[in-house]
């Protein structure tokens, strides 16, 4: 069931890391700039700010940044 409140982006494995997820949904351009938006706390997921780049991210985690919100979903 799709919200339009979020972008649902399907990942091919069980989890995908948060630097990961931020390139495939197109939030950021590279590493270098997702590493920065997370030391400076810019990145919410599941609505609490995380500054780990490695965090582990699962099907249904939410992700938000600069008030733009993806969605993991496992792919079908």
């Amino acid at each position: 069931m799709s919200n339009p409140e979020f972008e649902e982006i399907p990942i091919r494995d069980d989890m995908i890391r948060l630097g990961q997820l931020l390139k495939l949904a197109n939030l950021v351009e590279d590493g270098v700039e997702a590493t920065e938006l997370i030391k400076n706390g810019l990145v919410k997921v599941n609505g609490e700010i995380d500054d780990r780049r490695g965090r582990q991210l699962h099907a249904g985690d939410t992700v938000t940044v600069n008030g733009h919100t993806v969605r993991v979903v496992a792919a079908s």
